[in-house]
């Protein structure tokens, strides 16, 4: 399984932008997708997921900005990012895993759980 991520940029304080992750290879009935970011000097940081079946989760710094989004005629799902603020800027990664070892969102908050991971995209975010 690949994962590209894409669609980073730089944008001002308040803007918007939309993040792709593009699953090519085997897919998945029953999985977890990811997204994830890092900011210099910081451990990487859990930003939202999607479990199959089951409605999004997000983490509490971008609940109400930021919603993922999902095509149904491919395997691409995308993050959309509103009300961006300079604290979001960060390398942005998508990730997924198979594994479901837990029905509940807080076992997948942790990057460990996820096997599959993009290359990161670049979101840059000025004030």
């Amino acid at each position: 399984v690949q994962l590209q991520a894409s669609g980073g940029g730089a944008v001002q304080a308040g803007g918007s932008l939309r993040l792709s992750c593009a699953a090519s290879g085997r897919t998945f009935s029953v999985f977890v997708m990811g997204w994830f970011r890092q900011a210099p000097g910081k451990e990487r940081e859990f930003v939202a997921a999607l479990k199959s079946g089951d409605s999004p989760y997000y983490a509490d710094s971008v609940k109400g900005r930021f919603t993922i989004l999902r095509d149904n005629a491919t395997s691409t799902k995308y993050l959309q990012m509103n009300s961006l603020k300079p604290e979001d800027t960060a390398v942005y990664y998508c990730a997924l895993t198979n594994k479901l070892l837990s029905g509940s969102y807080t076992y997948y908050i942790s990057p460990a759980r996820y096997v599959y991971w993009g290359q990161g995209t670049q979101v840059t975010v000025s004030s």
